[in-house]
């Protein structure tokens, strides 16, 4: 009686453990859709990352000295220095 018992109970736990393998919490199927989510997370860091970096090189450059606050004032605003001629060449 024993000799089929033990085979039996194995069985039984190996289909348990094969069961939760495919639908459980930590299935492969729930793995594979968290790497996928952390593949597109890891990306949007990626990029937020740049953009911070652009960010605080901007921020430097404007601690550090005026010569960007000028070039700032002369493209984006049109302003030129007092006794300065602005020439525009048309193409």
């Amino acid at each position: 009686m024993i000799q089929r018992v033990v085979p039996a109970v194995l069985i039984v736990l190996l289909v348990v453990i094969h069961a939760q393998m495919w639908v459980g919490r930590g299935s492969v199927p729930s793995v594979a859709a968290l790497q996928r989510k952390l593949d597109l997370q890891k990306a949007a860091n990626a990029q937020a990352k740049l953009a911070n970096d652009q960010l605080a090189s901007e921020v430097d450059d404007l601690k550090a000295g005026l010569g960007i606050v000028e070039e700032k004032a002369r493209v984006e605003l049109g302003m030129v220095r007092p006794n300065e001629i602005f020439v525009q060449v048309a193409r």
